[in-house]
């Protein structure tokens, strides 16, 4: 799927479900002055490795698949330089993250964690375990970087439910398992690993909890699941659901602070196909959205973000879920 169908797609749905609201960045459908967040003190930095995937899930927030290349694989130079600009402006990082797709389809992805983990940052990827991250290559370069780097390093594998079934119907027959195997060499290799889950089958926080303690204590990872950044179950991202905008009153309604929200500590870049530089982002989530696009240097992505889309609302604002650790 291309990136223009992709943005056209999603404001169509949202749109359908949400009429009137979510369009104008400085207010509601109401009238009323939305919510912005300032970048208090960027703390991680997301690189999207691309777009491409070894498998094709049934609800992946960004369209992830073997064919979908929208955005294109980033490379070990575009990443260095991008943390050279962060000292450059005296950001406070503590981490460097990856996200895809899947990181391990990219062949530069090894160089990039060192990247992060040479400058003393720690180093989170998303992966599903699977295929790509067990080639001998990408193996040998995570042994490497652990006998460096140690606990700086932590990959944080998508598991969609503790039980077999849910999670293929989500990822596909034996994803489950192939994951689990990835797990195993990870464990193994004393690799730190946390898990990221969806609560999307009407159960309890503490039932899923309990149902991923079970199998982590059968497979013997060390896994706290009690910590919500080593196992973070996120919420649903239903675009056809009606949400709420989010108001400059809203903070003190719901007794929440800016500080809360993923971007007032977080940017993302990404490089789009066919496009001569790298780009930077407000959010994990929004990708293909244009007006979340705040240029191409760290300096232009310093600018205050409007929660001018319903994952603002019900994801990270009524959700209160976070990629980082």
């Amino acid at each position: 799927m291309k990136d223009h169908a992709m943005q056209t797609n999603n404001r169509a749905i949202h749109g359908a479900a949400n009429d009137g609201k979510f369009t104008d960045p400085a207010l509601t459908a109401k009238g009323e002055a939305r919510a912005t967040v300032a970048l208090a003190g960027a703390k991680t930095l997301w690189f999207n490795t691309g777009t491409l995937c070894n498998i094709t899930c049934a609800n992946c927030y960004i369209d992830s698949s073997p064919t979908n290349d929208a955005l294109v694989y980033m490379t070990a130079a575009e990443v260095a330089d991008y943390l050279d600009q962060a000292a450059d402006r005296n950001w406070p990082l503590e981490e460097v993250a990856f996200t895809g797709g899947e990181p391990f389809m990219n062949p530069q992805i090894i160089e990039m964690m060192r990247e992060g983990l040479s400058r003393g940052y720690r180093v989170l990827v998303l992966t599903n375990a699977m295929l790509p991250m067990m080639r001998k290559g990408m193996r040998a370069g995570l042994e490497a970087l652990q006998a460096e780097f140690g606990d700086l390093l932590t990959l944080r594998i998508s598991l969609d439910h503790w039980q077999e079934a849910a999670h293929d119907k989500e990822r596909g027959k034996g994803a489950f398992a192939r994951s689990l195997n990835g797990m195993d060499w990870l464990r193994d290799q004393g690799i730190k690993m946390a898990v990221a889950g969806r609560s999307a089958w009407f159960e309890s926080d503490a039932e899923a909890r309990s149902g991923y303690a079970q199998v982590f204590a059968e497979r013997g990872y060390d896994i706290e699941t009690a910590d919500p950044a080593a196992l973070v179950l996120f919420p649903e991202m239903d675009m056809t659901a009606e949400v709420p905008e989010i108001t400059t009153q809203c903070w003190g309604i719901l007794g929440k602070s800016q500080s809360e929200v993923m971007c007032s500590s977080s940017r993302m870049v990404v490089k789009r196909k066919g496009a001569a530089r790298p780009a930077v982002l407000a959010c994990t989530l929004l990708a293909y959205e244009p007006e979340f696009e705040l240029g191409e240097t760290l300096a232009e992505a310093e600018r205050d973000v409007a929660l001018n889309h319903p994952h603002c609302a019900k994801f990270c604002v009524l959700g209160g879920a976070a990629c980082s650790v």
